[in-house]
C-alpha cells in the first residue's frame, strides 16, 4: 500500500466525483442522437467547469489532444480554480471514453479521469498500445507480453486452479484482433467483445461480478494510463507497449520524453505513487449505471479509488434537472 500523500487528501478523493458526474450528465443528453463530436464536446465543456471550482494547480498530462488540436483540456493545460496556489497535482481524463458508444447508445461509455502528485502518471503520446491486464490476487508476472494469446491464459488459468476454458477474455471488437480472437477460441477460451471503452474493460478484470479474468488486445495508450491508475488502487498487473504507424507519431513520442519506443510498460511505469481514480457512468454498463432522468431528477452511478488507502467507494448521485 503507498504511503498517504499529503498532497492528494481524502476531501480531494470526493471532490473527483463531481467532476465525472458533470462530464457525464452533460454527455447522457445526447446519448443515441448520433452525434460524437456533440457529446464529446458537451463532457469536456462540463468537465472544465468542475475542475475550476477545486482549489487545486492541475496541469492536465493526458487529455484530449495536443494545443494545436483541442479547444480545451489539452495535454498541458492548467485547470482547477488555485493556479500557483493549491497543490500542484497532475491530471490524465477523458470526460467521454466511448463516443461512439454515445452516440449509439451502446454500453460502457464513462467520464472517467485520474489525479496523482506531479510526475507520476506517464505523457503518454495519444497512439496505439499493445495491453494486458488482469485482476488481483494473482503471482507476479502471471502475464507477460512477450507470451502468445493461449500462453498467456494457459498461465492465468494454472495460477487460477481452472482449465483455459473456463477463463474469459475481454477485446475489444476490431478487425486487428482477428487473430487473437481465432487463437483464444482455438482453445476454448470464452471472449467478451467489446466495441469500445477499454478503460471499464481492463477495470472488469478487478470485479469476479463481470466474470472477465484478462483484457488483452490493442487499444489507446492514454487509456492505459487511466486504467492503470485504477489498477494502482485495487491492485492488478498490466503491461503494454507503445505502437507507431509512422514517423509522426513516433516524433510524438519523443517530444514527451519517450525515447526507448519499445520498452514494456508495467503498471508502476504508467501510474506511480497516491493515485485518485473516479468514473462515472453516462451509458449501462459492467462497471456502473448510466445516467437516468426519472421523477424530474437525474441519477448517477460513480466509483472513486484512492491507492494509498485502497479504498473503493460507490457513490449514487441524485440531481436536480435544472
Amino acid at each position: 500500500m503507498t504511503s498517504p500523500s499529503k498532497i492528494l487528501d481524502r476531501v480531494l478523493v470526493l471532490e473527483m466525483v463531481r467532476v465525472t458526474e458533470a462530464a457525464a450528465i452533460a454527455a447522457s443528453s445526447l446519448v443515441g442522437r448520433g452525434d460524437e463530436k456533440a457529446a464529446d464536446a458537451a463532457a469536456v465543456g462540463a468537465m472544465r467547469e468542475a475542475f475550476d471550482t477545486l482549489y487545486i494547480d492541475g496541469t492536465v498530462v493526458i487529455g484530449e489532444g495536443e494545443r494545436d488540436e483541442a479547444p480545451m483540456l489539452y495535454i498541458g493545460e492548467k485547470v482547477g480554480g488555485a493556479p500557483d496556489k493549491g497543490p500542484k497535482i497532475d491530471i490524465a481524463l477523458d470526460p467521454l471514453e466511448g463516443t461512439t458508444i454515445t452516440a449509439k447508445a451502446g454500453p460502457n461509455a464513462l467520464a472517467v479521469l485520474a489525479a496523482a502528485e506531479a510526475g507520476c502518471l506517464l505523457n503518454a503520446p495519444d497512439v496505439y498500445m499493445e495491453k494486458i491486464a488482469v485482476g488481483p490476487g494473482y503471482p507476479d508476472s502471471v502475464i507477460d507480453l512477450a507470451k502468445s494469446p493461449g500462453e498467456n491464459v494457459r498461465s492465468l488459468a494454472k495460477a487460477k486452479g481452472v482449465k483455459p476454458n473456463e477463463i474469459i477474455a475481454c477485446v475489444l471488437d476490431r478487425p486487428r484482433h482477428e487473430k487473437i480472437v481465432a487463437e483464444l477460441r482455438e482453445i476454448g477460451c470464452g471472449i467478451v467483445l467489446i466495441p469500445d471503452g477499454d478503460v471499464a474493460g481492463v477495470i472488469a478484470t478487478t470485479d469476479p461480478d463481470t466474470t472477465i479474468d484478462i483484457y488483452m488486445g490493442i487499444g489507446g495508450a492514454p487509456e492505459g494510463v487511466l486504467a492503470c491508475a485504477a489498477l494502482r488502487c485495487v491492485g492488478g498487473q498490466f503491461q503494454g507497449r507503445l505502437l507507431f504507424r509512422n514517423d509522426d507519431e513516433r516524433e510524438r513520442a519523443r517530444k514527451w520524453g519517450i525515447d526507448d519506443l519499445d520498452r514494456v510498460y508495467t503498471l508502476d511505469d504508467l501510474a506511480r505513487g497516491d493515485c485518485i481514480f473516479a468514473a462515472t457512468g453516462v451509458t449501462d454498463g459492467s462497471l456502473l449505471e448510466g445516467v437516468k432522468r426519472v421523477h424530474g431528477k437525474m441519477t448517477t452511478d460513480s466509483v472513486v479509488m484512492r491507492a494509498s488507502s485502497g479504498t473503493v467507494r460507490w457513490v449514487k448521485g441524485e440531481h436536480r434537472i435544472d
